[in-house]
């Protein structure tokens, strides 16, 4: 049975929830492998909208069962707040949400640390979420980490939690100006939220072997975008854990001969959200357009996301990196109105022209994009069924990609809606 990763393979914010929402019914088990609750997966169905940062976007089509991998960092609280909304929906969650007891907690003290660091930083702040989640991995590399498996022994954790603090509070009294944390208050704070998640954690590197075993499938969910990835990324603007085909393996323990299927999620052009350098932003009006027809404002913090024409050296890059055979196109209708639409298919650096991503960020802010302009279609791409029914030319700004890329497009999103979806 297959093993699918879903990728994003740009800045974020691809859409990769409702991808993962529509391929669930196929699945017995979808994954998340890294990130945290700075990762907004929105999903659109019937009538009901529900924007999912923690828990698997499989949870309401089909049974699959959901798993939170130990690559991700979680916040207890801001899980539990999830549970109820999830619950409140109608969807019972005994049975089909396993925990790792192996992944790492965000305590109130990494959230602090990440605003306050933020802060510090001035005019060049990352633009951050501010929910601890680059803290939280900073605990984990450093082996000072609180895991999901250290909630089960109340006071092993609270003797972990007050060493920490120890340092901690020395750090935010006397390099950043602020008032020490409390220890005891933060510990209660916590303690509904724990009794709470208790049921829901498992070993599930065992469950993934398991389910390998048997032969069943597994659909694996990634966060953010393969050009945050905090090794092959815009450094240092980028996230702190690897949204790539690595990640995959490393935040599910699932072994990567398993893997039958990288599926890369693009849109129709190209948004960002925070700092970093961006070769296709648009400040102009066709950037304000994309970003008003595409409604492009974090699910997660509700900034303004920073939109751009679509950029196919950064796309064949991301595709590289996670060897992705298939793609997702998503956002097309957002293009319907527009007169010319264009993709940058090269770059111009320091007066040569090249096709390759560059590592060095400060090159990345340098390019010069060089676009191949395309005649809009200038009708909507709704409402249909087929590949083959989209306007010709929307089928040959589709197919432009496809043949630079190399990778077929699987997937066209032509709306929010689960349906409003061509599969080919």
């Amino acid at each position: 049975m297959p093993v699918r990763i879903v990728i994003g393979a740009q800045w974020g914010d691809e859409g990769k929830g409702k991808v993962v929402d529509l391929l669930s019914k196929d699945a017995h088990y979808v994954v998340r492998y890294q990130g945290g609750a700075n990762a907004g997966h929105t999903l659109k169905f019937d009538d009901t909208t529900i924007v999912l940062h923690l828990i698997p976007s499989g949870m309401f089509n089909g049974n699959s069962k959901c798993v939170i991998g130990n690559g991700v960092v979680i916040d207890p609280i801001s899980l539990v707040n999830e549970i109820e909304e999830v619950e409140s929906l109608g969807v019972n969650l005994e049975n089909r949400l396993f925990i790792s007891s192996a992944a790492h907690v965000i305590l109130p003290y990494h959230k602090v640390l990440d605003k306050v660091k933020e802060k510090s930083r001035g005019s060049d702040a990352i633009g951050t979420t501010g929910r601890g989640i680059g803290p939280a991995y900073v605990s984990k590399v450093s082996r000072v980490g609180i895991r999901i498996c250290d909630l089960l022994d109340k006071s092993s954790l609270n003797e972990k939690i007050k060493k920490n603090l120890n340092d901690i509070n020395q750090a935010l009294v006397n390099v950043y100006g602020e008032e020490p944390i409390d220890a005891d208050e933060m510990i209660a704070e916590l303690e509904p939220a724990i009794e709470t998640v208790k049921p829901y954690i498992s070993n599930t590197t065992k469950i993934m072997h398991d389910a390998l075993q048997k032969g069943e499938s597994i659909l694996l969910e990634g966060a953010q975008g393969s050009l945050l990835d905090v090794d092959h990324g815009t450094y240092p603007f980028v996230t702190s854990s690897s949204p790539t085909a690595g990640g995959a393996c490393t935040g599910s323990g699932i072994p990567p001969m398993a893997i039958t299927h990288a599926m890369g999620i693009t849109k129709a052009y190209c948004t960002r959200v925070g700092n970093g350098p961006f070769p296709t932003e648009l400040n102009d009006d066709a950037g304000e357009k994309l970003r008003k027809n595409g409604q492009e404002f974090g699910a997660t913090t509700g900034r303004p996301r920073r939109c751009g024409w679509l950029d196919l050296v950064a796309l064949n890059y991301a595709i590289r990196l996670s060897g992705m055979n298939e793609l997702t196109l998503t956002k097309l209708d957002v293009l319907d109105d527009f007169d010319e639409i264009k993709i940058c298919t090269s770059y111009e650096l320091d007066g040569e022209t090249t096709d390759a991503f560059p590592i060095e960020t400060d090159k990345v802010a340098r390019v010069k994009p060089v676009y191949k302009p395309f005649e809009g279609w200038k009708t909507t791409t709704k409402n249909f069924s087929s590949f083959e029914e989209l306007p010709g030319k929307t089928q040959e700004y589709i197919s432009f990609i496809e043949e630079y890329t190399g990778v077929r497009f699987n997937i066209i999103s032509t709306g929010p809606k689960r349906n409003e979806t061509i599969i080919r």
